[in-house]
């Protein structure tokens, strides 16, 4: 990794990294599923449901749900038999995470804080992993992808559902324009925070395009790595399997 890294459009050394990243979700936690049905017209519900059918959990199985703090993603999950362990590296969106669980009777999901640079978990522990808008935040992608690689079973699945490039002319033009002036004034009128959706749209731009991320994920030993464009890759959904 090098001696910096981006912090929206800010280079910041990897620690002052994490720890920026940290504040803004424990600034936005309580707020956050507010803010993700204002900033996509609650389009991003319809991604997640579309995220888990490709992962196609099944009875008894087990998943990583990793940067899964609220639980949207594990609750659908658990509700198709899975025994999914929800992890994050920030306390206060796991804490929203059980708090919605609880308040939804969802019971037998494990919760975990991790870092996904540097998993607790054994070697070969899990069926699938999974990581929704959350690659994106990690200080050091690589040595996230070479752990999720690490925690998987022979045969398991990486499924990861992330903001990417969309490549519909025009398109790109009319969502950067809406992202960069409107979404941070929702976020200061919504969650009185606009400096952390502001960051949260500049990490958008910084992430790698879909081909880039998808030669990241192969780097880190996945096989048959796809990526599946939702938008004309507005968003993503990246996979691939551990031979």
């Amino acid at each position: 990794m090098s001696d910096t890294v981006s912090f929206g459009y800010r280079e910041v050394a990897p620690d002052e990294k994490t720890r920026l990243v940290g504040g803004v979700f424990s600034s936005v936690a309580k707020n956050y599923d507010l803010m993700n049905d204002a900033m996509s017209g609650g389009l991003h519900r319809l991604w997640k449901d579309q995220f888990v059918r490709r992962v196609k959990p099944r009875k008894d199985e087990t998943i990583l749900d990793m940067a899964g703090g609220t639980g949207d993603i594990a609750f659908r999950m658990a509700a198709r038999g899975a025994a999914i362990t929800v992890s994050d590296i920030n306390e206060d969106m796991l804490g929203v995470g059980q708090e919605r669980a609880k308040k939804r009777g969802i019971e037998g999901l494990t919760w975990k804080p991790q870092n996904a640079e540097r998993l607790d978990f054994a070697d070969r522990q899990f069926d699938a992993y999974t990581i929704a808008f959350g690659i994106r935040n990690v200080t050091d992608i690589p040595a996230a992808l070479r752990e999720a690689h690490r925690v998987l079973k022979f045969g398991g699945r990486f499924f990861c559902l992330e903001f990417s490039t969309t490549t519909w002319p025009g398109f790109g033009d009319v969502y950067d324009a809406y992202s960069h002036k409107l979404v941070p004034k929702l976020g200061k009128l919504l969650a009185h925070d606009e400096e952390s959706y502001r960051y949260l749209i500049e990490s958008i731009r910084r992430f790698p395009d879909m081909p880039r991320f998808a030669k990241m994920i192969g780097e880190a030993g996945f096989v048959q790595v796809k990526a599946e464009p939702i938008l004309g890759g507005l968003v993503a959904i990246h996979s691939g399997w551990k031979a």
